[in-house]
């Protein structure tokens, strides 16, 4: 069997390890334009055998934090231009992930300062993280309230999305794209009973709700090619105040959907994103969904992420449940963590209170291990 540290091909992506960096938000891009000092920090962590960017706006409405980057605009791409180049030149590979935060936004950040949109006119027991562009200072705010999407505005949501794929790749120089559906955002909001109140063709019924996520994955995977694609989906976790009464077979049809697709990977987020990994009020057995994936005939590598340490990695990928596994929170501050974990170094400790915002400090200043360390 092959272990976290063997190469792996995934879709169109040939990966020298089974670790992947998982997406990071980090609120360093003033103005939703990636900078120097991100092409620094991602070009740091390029021994990752796939590097996951941050989430990443497909439209100015898809904003929902400040300092956010964007693939919607030709500076935005520019600036991703720089980081795709330094990642390469470190002997990276990195793809993007795509995202519209749906309700989880406030006005301000919003075309025109309207109500941010959602499925339904329900308003998240959430927050948002804003910075002052005067005094550079950040704070969590509650999110406004958002509007319901008319059906006839879905297909322009669909088509952000295929054209943020297409800048990604053909502008950007991305590796390839994930599609973000998880962790209560705009398309895991019309996945789920919670956020989803609708009485049109995009509600109610399992085959509704999955609808536009599945509409807007087999638009980019046309677009794109399939093998260039991943998806993130997260069943159970109860972040930005999304749950569902009954994910089991919702997220079952949902990959049984997407194994036709022909998916460079499928990543899935056990548990409470950045929390346990079990929850006993949302039991879900995810073995069961890798199943259902692999019976449907999905060949797609299946990425597991939430908590995940060395040995548990290790164990996932030895046993063939996982192909791949994503570390979030370790890759901040140990921009050498596949060598420190194919090594059994110590792995170095992250500073919280800079992971939003700021510049070079808890960002592109922690050191690789040293042979000399403690």
């Amino acid at each position: 069997m092959p272990t976290l540290f063997d190469p792996l091909r995934a879709g169109k992506l040939q990966l020298p390890n089974r670790i992947a960096m998982a997406p990071l938000t980090r609120n360093r891009a003033p103005d939703a334009i990636p900078t120097e000092l991100m092409a620094t920090h991602y070009a740091q962590r390029a021994s990752a055998g796939l590097l996951i960017s941050e989430a990443t706006a497909i439209s100015q409405q898809g904003q929902g934090y400040s300092d956010v980057p964007g693939l919607y605009g030709s500076e935005q791409l520019e600036g991703w231009k720089r980081v795709t180049d330094a990642v390469h030149e470190a002997g990276g590979r990195i793809v993007t992930q795509l995202w519209h935060v749906g309700r989880i936004s406030h006005e301000v950040l919003q075309p025109g300062h309207r109500a941010p949109v959602a499925p339904s006119a329900i308003t998240a027991k959430a927050k948002t993280y804003l910075i002052d562009p005067q005094t550079g200072n950040g704070r969590f705010v509650p999110t406004s309230a958002p509007r319901a999407l008319l059906a006839s505005e879905l297909p322009e949501i669909v088509h952000s999305f295929v054209a943020a794929a297409r800048n990604a790749v053909q502008g950007a120089g991305f590796d390839g794209i994930e599609i973000h559906a998880a962790n209560g955002y705009l398309l895991d909001q019309f996945l789920k009973t919670g956020a989803n109140h609708r009485r049109d063709d995009y509600g109610g019924s399992i085959a509704n709700r999955a609808r536009l996520l599945l509409e807007v994955t087999r638009a980019i995977a046309d677009a794109i090619g399939g093998g260039r694609c991943g998806i993130r989906l997260s069943p159970v976790t109860p972040a930005n105040d999304i749950v569902d009464a009954d994910p089991q077979p919702l997220f079952e049809h949902v990959v049984r959907e997407l194994a036709p697709l022909n998916l460079a990977f499928v990543h899935i987020i056990e548990g409470a994103t950045g929390g346990p990994r079990e929850l006993p009020e949302r039991p879900f057995d995810y073995p069961a969904l890798h199943s259902a994936y692999r019976m449907a005939g999905g060949q797609g590598a299946w990425m597991v992420n939430n908590g995940y340490d060395r040995a548990s990695a290790m164990q996932a990928v030895d046993s063939g449940y996982a192909d791949i596994v994503a570390f979030g929170k370790p890759f901040i501050s140990n921009p050498d963590l596949v060598r420190r974990l194919h090594d059994n170094l110590p792995l170095a400790p992250w500073d919280q209170d800079r992971f939003y915002g700021g510049g070079e400090q808890g960002y592109t200043d922690y050191p690789r291990y040293s042979d000399k360390a403690a």
